[in-house]
């Protein structure tokens, strides 16, 4: 029995024994507290990562997470990497692609040891911190992820959003504050917000506002923070600008038919403006894809902005005698807008939701088209 028992401790005690403390990677620190535990995180660039582990992690498909965790309380917790990402990487298969070594021929125990040292365990003592790195798939952009930590009579849970430098975005680029003159910005009630929905333009334009696009068929209400929060925790990715690089990305994944998540979209126009933001949410690749813009309206319900957008589903790519090649969309932008009611509701960012009068009926039979003459149908 005495021989069971130390054995055990022999067991639990490296866990103890060798917690690490690693410095963050970068000033970018987002702290949260919660009870008698602070959780703080931070997300290094491809740069960043590169100048850490001296080895180019993005490039294998490795974001490290760096994450501290304090203990002020009395009992011992565990983090659960899972949380943060459920197909994470462990330190030495990290390790492993790091080295990106011939399949059988044994791994270099020194880059083992380094990275492993690096990495989060999973015990924090009580009184006691840890921190270090949890491997996981690449997010750009904006990094949403779940911090868990759990201990025999508690859980924890705090939810990050994290920007990593790299890209380009093109929400980057709005004045979010000067959209419209303080005379403009009008608060309304419900009955009011419902009529001034119903009043809003039917459709998007081209540039100079001559010819009808895409019919408007969401509006949202919250400020830029959380209207975004809600939908990268959705899933949605942000775009980024049209530049050099971004047509490249776009144009090796479309011949390849590969996953662009931030590939940029074309410009469309609401109130004399191209789209405050854009969003997107990839499937198999960069033909398919749920993609949505948004404006922000003058109107303030509850004191937060109310925006309209529009979103459809891509199903393929056809040419097209203005572009050369367009996104073919599908016709039901119905069924899209149910699938974004539905989307934000699974991530539990849906507070509440109503239907407004739109752009009129348009029946399967008689469709109409937008900019690029593809059909649509709408109730």
């Amino acid at each position: 029995m005495t021989s069971r028992v130390a054995l055990l401790l022999s067991l639990l005690l490296p866990a103890m024994v060798f917690a690490q403390e690693t410095p963050p990677p970068n000033d970018r620190t987002y702290t949260q507290s919660e009870g008698d535990i602070r959780v703080t995180t931070a997300v290094p660039s491809a740069e960043e990562t590169y100048e850490i582990f001296g080895a180019r992690l993005y490039r294998r498909n490795i974001q490290p997470v760096w994450i501290k965790i304090e203990n002020f309380g009395n009992e011992e917790l565990l983090f659960l990497p899972a949380g943060l990402d459920e197909a994470y990487f462990t330190p030495i298969e990290t390790s492993y692609r790091l080295q990106n070594r011939i399949p059988l021929l044994d791994l270099n125990p020194d880059i083992n040891r380094e990275v492993y040292r690096r990495s989060m365990g999973i015990n924090v003592e009580p009184g006691a911190s840890r921190s270090g790195y949890v491997f996981t798939r690449i997010d750009q952009g904006t990094k949403s992820f779940n911090v868990d930590v759990v201990g025999p009579d508690s859980h924890f849970m705090m939810t990050f959003f994290v920007p990593v430098p790299g890209l380009k975005l093109d929400h980057y680029n709005v004045d979010w504050e000067n959209l419209y003159p303080p005379e403009d910005i009008r608060e309304v009630g419900l009955a009011e917000l419902h009529a001034e929905l119903a009043a809003m333009p039917c459709c998007v334009t081209d540039k100079k506002g001559k010819s009808l696009g895409d019919p408007l068929n969401i509006a949202i209400v919250g400020d830029v923070q959380d209207a975004y929060h809600a939908f990268v925790r959705s899933g949605w990715d942000e775009t980024e600008t049209i530049h050099t690089g971004s047509l490249w990305k776009t144009a090796k994944s479309a011949l390849s038919g590969s996953d662009y998540r931030y590939s940029p979209v074309s410009a469309l126009y609401v109130f004399g403006r191209a789209q405050d933001a854009a969003l997107q949410k990839a499937r198999t690749s960069i033909h398919e894809r749920n993609h949505l813009r948004l404006w922000i309206t003058p109107l303030r319900y509850e004191g937060q902005p109310v925006w309209i957008g529009q979103i459809s589903r891509d199903i393929g790519v056809r040419f097209t005698s203005k572009t050369i090649t367009t996104h073919k969309i599908d016709p039901d932008v119905d069924e899209t807008r149910e699938y974004l009611l539905e989307d934000l509701a699974y991530a539990q960012s849906l507070r509440a939701y109503g239907y407004v009068p739109g752009v009129g009926v348009a029946p399967f039979e008689e469709p109409r088209g937008n900019l690029t003459g593809d059909p649509y149908f709408t109730d």
